[in-house]
């Protein structure tokens, strides 16, 4: 099936952390590497999977996600950042997957779930960012949510907390490890009508320059 036809179907906007194994690719051991991934929209048959590498179509994906459990299916098509799982499962495996998704679609809908932190978080779909390090190196990420004091991403690689880096164009430190990637307090506050412009953005100019100048004054004012 192909994403557009899908988009047209009915399905569970969801976002659900998790993680996949692609066809030949390896790593330095000879095993089969790991990648953080996260769905966007799910059916008991297929689901949108926002991915940092997105493989061709008719490779066969292992996955496993928190609130599905483990995943098997192939890759019927693939747009930017993203694939189509075709799930391959029992009948009643799909039943119960069914069930998972009705009562994710209701909990959603649940508007007495109040975020109370100081920050609200959003939760964008399918942001891709780029991850820059002090020695300008760059790695991919997935945002899984954002705030104006910071950001929680998936990624290929977990740095340790107090790492400095940037995540787009916003430089901070990591303060907390997550399944599959970390979360980020930034330096300065950001606008929140801003977010999507900086975090998003496919390059961030200078984030290198300006990561490798973080010093013990700018830690103190990260809360831990």
């Amino acid at each position: 099936m192909s994403v557009e036809k899908f988009l047209k179907q009915r399905a569970v906007n969801v976002a659900v952390e998790g993680s996949y194994t692609l066809s030949n690719w390896y790593d330095p051991q000879g095993k089969p590497r790991t990648f953080a991934c996260r769905t966007s929209r799910v059916s008991p048959f297929r689901m949108m999977v926002d991915v940092p590498v997105v493989g061709k179509v008719g490779d066969p994906i292992t996955s496993y996600f928190s609130d599905f459990g483990k995943l098997e299916g192939f890759i019927s098509d693939t747009s930017s950042g993203s694939f189509l799982l075709e799930l391959e499962m029992a009948r009643p495996t799909r039943a119960k997957l069914a069930n998972k998704l009705i009562w994710l679609e209701k909990k959603g809908k649940d508007v007495s779930l109040i975020d109370a932190r100081k920050n609200p978080r959003i939760v964008p779909a399918g942001m891709n960012s780029i991850l820059t390090f002090a020695d300008g190196a760059t790695e991919g990420c997935i945002v899984i949510d954002m705030s104006a004091s910071g950001v929680a991403v998936l990624a290929d690689v977990q740095p340790p907390i107090g790492f400095p880096l940037a995540v787009g164009a916003c430089v901070g430190r990591v303060i907390r490890l997550l399944p599959g990637g970390f979360a980020v307090r930034f330096i300065e506050p950001q606008r929140r009508v801003q977010l999507d412009r900086l975090i998003g953005r496919a390059v961030a100019p200078s984030a290198g320059a300006a990561v490798s100048h973080l010093d013990d004054a700018d830690a103190a004012r990260i809360e831990a």
